[in-house]
């Protein structure tokens, strides 16, 4: 059997200087090439969301989009084999149409991939939710911006999803739960960081606003850290965020400094998919809160940044979602539900640090490995 033709869709240029979104998309890439997989990495993007360089430029071939494209594209081999579609321009167009037209599957992460021409073209189509609640809620509401329609199969991190543990709505839909892949040869394990920093990587609010669904709000991170700001003052450890925050935010800001947190700006500490990979591996562990939505449905949701932490050898603290439902916790993957149960998982973690963070390796090994669920995807996929 010849090596299959994949196309994977996601949103790089349209996230520049943001590591962490980098690397989910390049997981899916790097760990399909790995297992033999011809593959494409392809983009869509709307040019009225072009960031120019300075606002004398109104040009898509001056844009900090597509230097960012090129620029990680570039750094991990792929500018031969990737395409941006912006307008009636981009980069490597007619070679991306060519691809489509000839592959055997597309992996279209959140959708990214709307025309109609393109997507159809593919012999199968699998849709990836990376963001449970506010994609399924958005598509009961009318709200087209999820693009559900046109695939063959649908899959999401919300481990819990389609079960009768959550309560989002399935828009009559099977949904195949798809914890996210890590390449392990590119998140190798090494020492824990000497300074003991709890971190994490966030968006204060992120881009999207709170959900209402079945007589019921749901909030976003932000209405969920509050709850944990009195954090550092009871656990013995610095904390820090590198943490994307408004500056009409700045109350929000002054309380996490008056509570003992630091924070330091993502664009300095984590702004390239290997500034990304050195912040984590400087940190000691991550602590991380997690959207409202993905909490309150309990979807079972589980963060790619997080998987980052473990497969470098960084035990994690995390707000449970549903997901212990699926994943093994207590060592390396730990959880709370209440501010008691965060500074018990911290303390655990300082308490025994070296057996969590061997256990932490050893959950990303067991549970997120990539070469293993997309050798399972595939199977679904392309049977």
């Amino acid at each position: 059997m010849s090596a299959p033709l994949v196309v994977v869709a996601g949103a790089l240029a349209n996230k520049p200087f943001n590591g962490g979104e980098a690397w989910v998309r390049l997981s899916w890439v790097l760990g399909l090439r790995r297992l033999g997989c011809r593959v494409w990495f392809l983009e869509e993007m709307d040019e009225a969301v072009c960031t120019d360089y300075d606002r004398s430029l109104t040009s898509f071939d001056r844009s900090v989009n597509r230097s960012w494209f090129t620029s990680v594209t570039t750094e991990f081999g792929l500018e031969r084999t990737s395409s941006l579609l912006c307008g009636r321009g981009g980069i490597n167009v007619a070679e991306a149409r060519d691809f489509v037209a000839a592959a055997d599957l597309l992996v279209n992460i959140s959708g990214n991939l709307a025309d109609p021409s393109m997507r159809d073209s593919c012999a199968r189509s699998a849709y990836i939710d990376l963001d449970p609640g506010f994609t399924q809620i958005w598509h009961e509401q009318g709200n087209r911006r999820t693009r559900l329609e046109g695939h063959d199969l649908y899959f999401t991190v919300g481990t819990n999803v389609g079960t009768t543990r959550c309560e989002l709505p399935t828009c009559g839909l099977e949904w195949r739960p798809m914890l996210p892949p890590v390449v392990l040869d590119a998140w190798p394990a090494s020492p824990g960081a000497t300074d003991g920093r709890f971190t994490t990587v966030a968006t204060w609010r992120g881009p999207f606003g709170p959900l209402q669904w079945d007589r019921r709000s749901f909030g976003l991170k932000v209405h969920e850290f509050r709850k944990y700001l009195s954090l550092p003052g009871m656990v013995d450890a610095p904390f820090e965020l590198a943490l994307g925050i408004h500056p009409a935010d700045g109350a929000d800001l002054e309380h996490l400094v008056a509570q003992g947190w630091g924070v330091v700006d993502p664009l300095r500490v984590a702004s390239t998919p290997d500034e990304f990979r050195h912040y984590v591996a400087g940190s000691m562990a991550e602590f991380s809160v997690a959207q409202e939505v993905y909490v309150a449905s309990h979807s079972g949701w589980f963060s790619d940044r997080t998987t980052r932490y473990l497969a470098s050898g960084r035990p994690v603290i995390v707000q449970d979602t549903g997901f212990r439902d699926v994943l093994p916790t207590g060592k390396g993957l730990l959880t709370f539900s209440n501010i008691e149960e965060a500074k018990a998982g911290a303390e655990s973690i300082l308490s025994d640090y070296s057996a969590h963070a061997l256990a932490a390796r050893s959950v990303a090994e067991e549970c997120f490995d990539s070469d293993v669920l997309l050798t399972s995807f595939l199977e679904a996929c392309l049977p």
